[in-house]
């Protein structure tokens, strides 16, 4: 199989563009770098599509090997024809070569293989061939043989059945009708496997053809079943796949045709169809998983990417009724200032104390905006909250922050060696306020796994989900570019081309030498080499550095581009550090000309051109802003008809969650986003937009919100 070839013709790419790629993916270039950095060579592929391309790279190698790995084992054996070596080459998926390995792979010991050990092989052959000089019986007589265990002549003729109804099982061409049949006509069928209430019980009597049932509700069964609340079977059209099996089989003039319909019946029923249905409902929980997979991977990336909101004191706190609310107060850089616990939630109810302990804090520290975990307690809290805002003389906000994942941070080795002097909740305390300063630098400190954007995570396969969600973490941090000077070896270790190790070893040089003064400096890390600074150096920024180019996107290796560029355009490096480079742009009558003179390519010349322009922009800031709040509404509150202005938190297969200042998220479902027909949610919206949505139904007693973004004024 030509892996290039199928790649182009898969992902509809230029041949230059993937082999391109491919070679520099093969050279041990990071995808960020590439995507960045070599945008001559892939024709400006984004992110995206190469981390796409790695993996599709990744699989069909790994479908080479396991093909070589069969060709092998069957030449081993002395059976590679040249029949099975063209079926082998022409394979395209692994579920083709592993049904033309099935008849050689090394078998434990079966019916048919123990048939065969007491000499019933030429039996089989002689019913298969479906031609007889003799009666059977007369002829299955010769095989009774006591010594080998065969006693009768129906033991006999048992063994040959069970020989060839391995056989049959073991037919490549014969299992791919059967599979293609099942595809088109199969049922997935649902039933309880208890007799008690349950999340499931819409699959407590659920049937739906395999060629339309959606991936969330594959993945729904199967934790169903996994948790002991449903039994699933894959149900085919029995009578008329043994019609087709017996037409594939049976000659027309075959002397042996009940007996061989007795196989067929057998081999269909013990043999092909637990089988097949492994494989099929593997087939499909794999494909749900990788749908699930790219929604979770889509809600990670918005959620990385929300703006941060920059240059306000937070007091953040982290709600909870019988252990009190724990508080901390940030600065404008992160840095907590002093931490608290209040208890103005059940069961203590000290709202008087709480308080004046929150209002004095909010005074001695100029606190600006409030930031609220959505945990146990939240509603409560952000009454509480709300009420005492109105008391306050100065604007103060709040918003509600998703706290997912802030436990597991606080209770990690990570938490303890940032904060030693700090319980566990108030590590909590602490990491909810950073959230709203900066998403990105916070929510990198905990495994993408726990962020808890997507659906059915925890079912997935975790190898893969970490592998996908640890690459979308490095394309944002390396889309925003990180402060040298500043990050933790959390965020730099997601940096191109620098690991832990060399992220601890960059923490310990700046403990030991002070800042990094220009980004050249990276060299001087123990375990930075060359490779990783070719690798990383654009992404990094050093604001107090000299050099003006080291606080832009602008990669070193293209430093004397820019500065010829600068320097034709009547413009320095001090106009760059001190932003007074706008115009650039326009200064330059032909794009091509100008790369051609400073001898890179047009699509690095306009890269640079917008670095210098605005040099350290942020691309979050295009990002919609979180909604601050002052008051706040309850379910109780809510009528049907009512509009809102909500910010979508999740975005799922079915549907998305929208955030409308009540505690509980509305769901809008798929088919009132918009007007027109759409396939997935991720068409029209993203989380963290802000929306306007109206109420449709309010269920006090299953706590559900129903709403619309259809036709809102």
């Amino acid at each position: 199989m030509d892996i290039l070839k199928r790649l182009q013709e898969e992902l509809n790419i230029k041949a230059s563009q993937i082999e391109n790629t491919v070679k520099l993916l093969d050279e041990g270039n990071t995808v960020p770098f590439i995507a960045r950095y070599r945008k001559e060579m892939t024709g400006s592929l984004d992110d995206q599509v190469i981390r796409q391309l790695a993996e599709r790279l990744t699989a069909l190698r790994n479908l080479e090997e396991r093909r070589e790995q069969v060709r092998t084992s069957i030449a081993e054996q002395g059976n590679l024809t040249e029949e099975l070596e063209k079926k082998l080459n022409e394979a395209m998926t692994q579920t083709e070569i592993d049904d033309i390995y099935r008849p050689f792979r090394p078998k434990r010991r079966t019916r048919a293989s123990i048939a065969k050990e007491k000499g019933l092989e030429p039996l089989a052959e002689m019913i298969f061939g479906q031609v007889l000089l003799t009666p059977l019986d007369e002829y299955s007589a010769a095989f009774v043989d006591e010594e080998k265990g065969v006693s009768s002549v129906e033991e006999a003729i048992q063994g040959a059945k069970d020989i060839i109804a391995e056989k049959l099982s073991d037919d490549a061409n014969l299992r791919k009708m059967l599979r293609e049949d099942w595809l088109k006509y199969g049922l997935l069928v649902s039933q309880k496997a208890k007799d008690e209430p349950s999340v499931y019980e819409m699959y407590y009597d659920y049937t739906e053809t395999l060629k339309t049932i959606a991936g969330h509700r594959i993945l729904a069964i199967n934790r169903g079943e996994k948790e002991g609340f449903l039994s699933v079977k894959i149900q085919g059209e029995d009578e008329k796949l043994f019609e087709k099996m017996s037409r594939y089989i049976i000659k027309k003039d075959s002397h042996t045709k009940e007996i061989l319909q007795e196989v067929i019946e057998d081999s269909y029923k013990r043999l092909i169809t637990p089988s097949l249905e492994r494989e099929l409902r593997n087939d499909f929980t794999e494909k749900s998983e990788e749908s699930a997979l790219g929604v979770f991977r889509e809600n990670l990336k918005q959620l990385l990417l929300q703006p941060p909101i920059a240059g306000k004191v937070v007091l953040a706190l982290d709600p909870a009724f019988r252990t009190g609310c724990k508080i901390a107060v940030i600065d404008e850089t992160g840095k907590p200032l002093e931490t608290a616990v209040v208890y103005p939630t059940p069961p203590q109810n000290k709202k008087e104390e709480a308080e004046k302990i929150l209002t004095k804090l909010m005074e001695t520290y100029g606190v600006e905006l409030i930031s609220i975990g959505n945990g146990t307690a939240s509603r409560e809290s952000e009454q509480f909250v709300a009420q005492m805002l109105k008391n306050i003389d100065r604007k103060v906000q709040y918003l509600i922050t998703n706290e997912a994942g802030a436990s597991v941070y606080s209770a990690s080795k990570l938490g303890a060696e940032e904060f030693p002097q700090y319980d566990v909740s108030l590590r909590s305390a602490v990491s909810i306020g950073r959230r709203i300063q900066d998403p990105l630098a916070e929510l990198v400190k905990i495994d993408p796994k726990s962020i808890g954007v997507g659906q059915y995570q925890h079912d997935m396969n975790q190898k893969r989900l970490g592998e996908a969600l640890g690459g979308v973490v490095e394309d944002c941090v390396n889309s925003v570019g990180v402060d040298l000077n500043t990050a933790s070896p959390s965020l730099l270790s997601y940096v191109a081309g620098i690991n832990n190790t060399v992220a601890k070893n960059i923490l310990l040089y700046r403990e030991e030498n002070g800042k990094f003064k220009t980004r050249k400096d990276l060299l001087k890390v123990p375990k930075l080499g060359p490779k990783a600074f070719l690798q990383c150096a654009g992404f990094l920024r050093i604001p107090e550095s000299t050099m003006a180019l080291d606080h832009t996107g602008v990669h070193p290796e293209s430093y004397q581009a820019a500065e010829s560029l600068l320097s034709a355009c009547g413009f320095s490096l001090e106009d760059v550090a001190n932003k007074q480079v706008s115009g650039l742009a326009k200064k330059i009558a032909s794009p091509e000309k100008m790369a051609e003179t400073l001898g890179i390519g047009v699509p690095t010349l306009q890269d640079i051109i917008s670095e210098l322009e605005k040099p350290g922009r942020d691309p979050r800031e295009d990002a919609p802003a979180p909604i601050l709040r002052s008051d706040v509404l309850s379910m109780e509150d809510l009528q049907e008809g009512m509009i809102l202005m909500g910010t979508v938190r999740n975005v799922i297969d079915f549907g998305v969650f929208v955030d409308i200042g009540v505690h509980q998220d509305g769901l809008v479902h798929i088919s009132q986003i918009c007007n027109r027909f759409i396939k997935h949610p991720l068409e029209e919206v993203k989380l963290g937009d802000t929306v306007k949505v109206k109420v449709l139904s309010v269920d006090m007693e299953k706590k559900r919100i129903s709403l619309t973004m259809r036709n809102v004024d």
